[in-house]
């Protein structure tokens, strides 16, 4: 008996379920046809609302770009930048070629004659073994160089005095009773002239006229070995009124 009990369970299970099954198959059906119809009709139905179709092939399709314009063309070389053309010379050998036939007469080679009739050296009256192209009588003698002032003093005696030309007193430093000595550094030239003055000791209103006077001085040569040479010496113009 309990065998029979456990068959009329499955049995009454099985029936249960497929009238479960026979019904959720319709509606299920149902139900997906109902979505279906629900995703075809709303798109139709918001046809304003749908995308532009060229905006949409643009957004997928992109336009070309365009290829850049080529560089122009580098401008031809300035004709003082072109580079100049070197034209090559011949290059000659001097090379010994022997003679075909044996010549019968050997020639004396002539030689250059650079010496000039009862001269030597090229020139009239030259000195034998000279230079050719010289200079007549020689190269000229140089000048002397310049002779150095010396100092009166020692073996250097001062010159003496052989014109003599008395200062003028300023005006205005007779006005002004403006009295002194001026002392002077004097260079004498080998002929006795006063070349250059220089102030040692100054005096207001006064120095101009000692210079004056003293540029009129002339001296007796000073001889050193026999030879006149310029001297240097100290001049003291003494101004006093009266």
């Amino acid at each position: 008996m309990e065998k029979r009990l456990f068959e009329d369970l499955i049995d009454s299970g099985k029936e249960k379920h497929g009238t479960q099954q026979s019904k959720v198959l319709p509606v299920s059906l149902l139900l997906h046809s109902v979505i279906a119809a629900l995703i075809v009709i709303v798109p139709l139905l918001s046809a304003d609302q749908l995308p532009d179709p060229a905006s949409a092939v643009k957004a997928f399709f992109v336009e070309p770009m365009a290829a850049p314009a080529p560089p122009p063309p580098p401008p031809p070389p300035a004709p003082h930048q072109q580079a100049p053309k070197v034209i090559q010379k011949p290059v000659v050998e001097n090379k010994f070629v022997a003679p075909v036939e044996v010549p019968q007469e050997i020639k004396p080679e002539e030689s250059i004659d650079m010496g000039v009739e009862g001269g030597a050296g090229g020139v009239e009256g030259g000195v034998p073994g000279g230079v050719v192209g010289g200079i007549v009588g020689g190269l000229p003698d140089a000048p002397p160089p310049p002779v150095q002032a010396v100092r009166v003093g020692g073996q250097i005696k001062e010159p003496k005095k052989l014109k003599n030309v008395p200062p003028v007193y300023p005006d205005i430093a007779k006005q002004a009773r403006v009295q002194g000595v001026v002392i002077l550094e004097c260079t004498i030239s080998p002929q006795g002239k006063v070349m250059d003055v220089k102030v040692l000791r100054p005096m207001p209103l006064l120095e101009q006229a000692a210079i004056d006077a003293v540029r009129q001085w002339i001296y007796t040569p000073t001889l050193l070995n026999g030879v006149p040479v310029p001297v240097i010496m100290t001049v003291t113009v003494n101004f006093k009124l009266s």
